[in-house]
């Protein structure tokens, strides 16, 4: 009765027992007694008068997302199980999931039976609960003996886990698993069991899995969004604009793995006004509202890039094949037609669904060789005719930039280089060109453009939002700048223009990169909104983002919204789509700042890996923060983030001053501030968390000694003589 019970698609009663087993008339007094008997034993349970068996759920429990199945539908388990008495735990399709589901997210969910035979349970979301599983990613490493132990990725992690034997899920040595943290067992380091294996970790090739997994990014299509991308067909031609004749260019990186976006300009040399064409792939003609391939995009947010990988926003059969503007192909795109006057000032813009041949597709380096002198086989048939007008109309809309006066700050960017077996071969910082800079004027043209359309018929849509720095974080600037004798005006609306006095009066000076810092530390964060707040870096009053619908969700809504408000055709914007602006910018804002964390924290742990062969190593580098515990430093070469405990700065005690960020010993008034250069000793190189741990080697400033209060201390004292401070 308990394997039929257990097998049975439904919750069954003593009826369906009777039937299923031929028990009829005075039989079914022994089956009572029976089922009596074994309820008393514990080994049934009478729910909503039905009869399950003790491992059935209740009907209403706590579950935790543990995965999404090939269909795009979440899972959980029951948080609370006994695998060691009921063995694995059920799964549950959730249904009812708001926004973009996260693994370890726990809910209250009432169960019911499944219909469909691939689960036996269903859970309706009664109630998202606050917090997360107490779930770890880490590295299984195995005592012998003794059981495991898993080392947590997490830097913040303050111990590691203790697997006991039969818990560690059959993971090996070295191997990345995700784990979960039993209960506290008293003394000792805590408990855990590991759930899932993800891989070997000498393979460099999983670091970036590390990071995929910490932040629960979905890294895998699901079957129907697979078949829904590979059913799709070309694009018809019908009632689009047809600019197969004009030759407009790509022009990405060399390592470009999608090519959403195409340029072409010419100036009039009577009146010295530019015509640009900005030429957009047309995902919307794709990717429709209320699709499992929308459904999907809205989840992902925007594409996530890692050095040995991408975990892009849409399947590869859009980004790299329909929607990629091939060199010579034939593709469907939205074009944003604008003209500038000889000032920079844009005086007309128009839009239109176009079909377009993409004449060249360019690096950015053999652009910029092309205008500077060297062109190449592909490039010197385009210079005069196609190069040259672009840089004509780029020095145009170059004075309508400076005009305006966006925030300038010198943001320098690595980039990894790595071998074939995913192993760093040489960190660099990327030249900053014109090329890069003419193509991110006319995008951002573009953007401003669809923004202005948009507005103007009253058409919802998604901004591009950067707010001005808070009053608190301007007062904290003004403080620290006092301290270098400068000075910022309160009281009254700051404007980019200011920061760029700022910034131009500290050229060449020591404390430049110091005041670039503290300037950049003091900006807001841009996010997405459906209300119009301006953009304060770009110094733009409308913005939104429609220049890249292939790896960014909130472009292909400014898309819909543009087909909606034009009559481009009945992919615009759905009414579900307006209803949940608010609720699809802040999801879309989420995943940017997910996949921000996560390629800073895979470059990290590639470079933590790169140099922990040069441990003992002497670097130049720079101070790129400063607390109380001690400095965080980031070396010239790398690039590579860095920690010197205060504790090994020197003997005496070291007072933190938190307006000028530095630390400074009470003695002898050695001092390191943010912003000072410095040698460092790489002590210990953590690759699995990212962390590297230094020593200074020269030393820092000298000022006055110090007597004011002081926050940390750098000897330690003996045992029970420790003083407070």
């Amino acid at each position: 009765m308990l394997a039929f019970i257990q097998s049975s698609p439904q919750i069954v009663g003593k009826r369906e027992i009777a039937r299923h087993f031929g028990v009829s008339g005075a039989a079914k007094i022994g089956l009572k007694a029976l089922l009596k008997r074994m309820e008393d034993e514990g080994l049934l349970a009478r729910r909503q008068r039905k009869l399950v068996d003790r491992s059935a759920l209740p009907p209403v429990t706590v579950l935790e997302l543990t995965g999404i199945d090939k269909d795009g539908e979440p899972y959980g388990e029951p948080v609370e199980w006994d695998e060691r008495q009921a063995g694995k735990p059920p799964r549950v399709v959730l249904e009812g999931v708001e926004g973009a589901p996260r693994i370890g997210d726990r809910v209250l969910a009432r169960i019911d039976v499944s219909r469909d035979g691939r689960y036996k349970f269903r859970g309706r979301i009664i109630k998202a609960l606050s917090g997360q599983a107490s779930r770890v990613l880490g590295v299984y490493r195995l005592m012998p003996g003794l059981g495991g132990r898993i080392v947590p990725v997490d830097k913040k992690a303050r111990h590691e886990l203790q697997v006991a034997k039969g818990d560690d899920g059959g993971a090996r040595d070295g191997e990345l698993v995700e784990a979960e943290v039993t209960r506290d067992r008293g003394r000792g380091l805590p408990g855990a069991r590991v759930r899932a294996r993800l891989g070997d970790l000498n393979d460099q090739r999983n670091i970036s899995l590390i990071a995929i997994r910490h932040h629960g990014i979905p890294d895998q299509f699901p079957d129907r969004v697979l078949r829904e991308a590979d059913g799709l067909g070309h694009f018809s031609r019908d009632g689009r604009e047809d600019l197969r004749a004009v030759p407009l260019v790509t022009i990405d990186p060399r390592d470009a793995r999608d090519h959403d976006d195409a340029v072409w300009a010419e100036v009039d040399p009577r009146t010295g006004s530019a015509d640009i064409i900005v030429a957009i792939a047309d995902v919307a003609a794709y990717v429709r509202p209320g699709t499992a391939l929308d459904r999907e995009a809205r989840i992902r947010g925007n594409s996530v890039y890692f050095p040995d990988r991408v975990v892009p926003m849409l399947p590869e059969k859009i980004s790299n094949d329909l929607c990629s503007l091939r060199e010579r192909e034939e593709r469907p795109a939205l074009a944003c037609f604008m003209r500038f006057d000889k000032s920079g000032r844009k005086t007309s813009h128009r839009f239109a669904r176009v079909v377009m041949r993409s004449a060249a597709k360019l690096a950015y380096e053999e652009a910029q060789a092309a205008i500077d002198g060297t062109p190449n086989d592909r490039t010197a048939p385009l210079l005069e005719t196609v190069l040259r007008p672009l840089w004509a109309a780029y020095t145009i809309l170059n004075k309508g930039r400076s005009a305006r006066a966006p925030l300038e700050l010198d943001l320098p960017e690595r980039k990894l280089v790595l071998d074939a077996h995913g192993l760093i071969e040489r960190v660099v910082t990327p030249q900053r060109l014109d090329a890069h800079r003419l193509v991110e004027e006319f995008m951002i043209q573009a953007n401003v453009a669809a923004a202005e359309e948009l507005e103007n018929r009253k058409t919802p849509l998604i901004y591009r939002i950067h707010e001005p720095p808070s009053e608190e974080k301007l007062r904290a600037l003004a403080e620290f700048l006092r301290t270098v004798n400068l000075s910022l005006p309160l009281g009254q609306a700051v404007k980019p223009h200011q920061f760029n006095k700022l910034l131009r009066d500290v050229e060449k000076k020591d404390y430049q990169h110091l005041v670039n810092e503290m300037v950049l530390r003091t900006q807001a964060q841009a996010v997405y909104h459906p209300v119009n707040k301006g953009h304060f870096g770009l110094a733009l009053r409308r913005y939104a983002h429609f220049t890249s619908p292939i790896r960014r969700y909130a472009d292909l809504i400014v898309h819909r919204a543009l087909v909606l408000a034009l009559g481009f055709g009945t992919d615009g914007l759905s009414p579900e789509d307006m209803a949940r602006l608010q609720e699809t910018a802040d999801m879309i804002s989420d995943a940017e700042r997910r996949a921000m964390a996560a390629e800073r924290e895979t470059i990290d742990r590639l470079v933590a890996a790169h140099l922990a062969a040069h441990t003992g190593s002497v670097f130049r580098g720079r101070i790129a923060g400063v607390v109380g515990a001690g400095l965080f430093v980031k070396l010239d070469e790398s690039g590579a983030d860095g920690f010197v405990p205060v504790t090994t700065l020197g003997r005496e005690y070291f007072v933190f001053d938190k307006t000028r960020h530095a630390l400074t010993g009470e003695r002898t008034g050695e001092t390191y501030q943010l912003g000072d250069r410095l040698e460092v000793k790489l002590v210990e190189a953590t690759p699995v968390s990212g962390g590297m741990r230094f020593e200074v080697v020269s030393g820092g400033r000298t000022e006055k000694p110090t007597s004011r209060h002081v926050q940390r201390r750098s000897r330690p004292q003996p045992r029970g003589k420790r003083r407070q401070r």
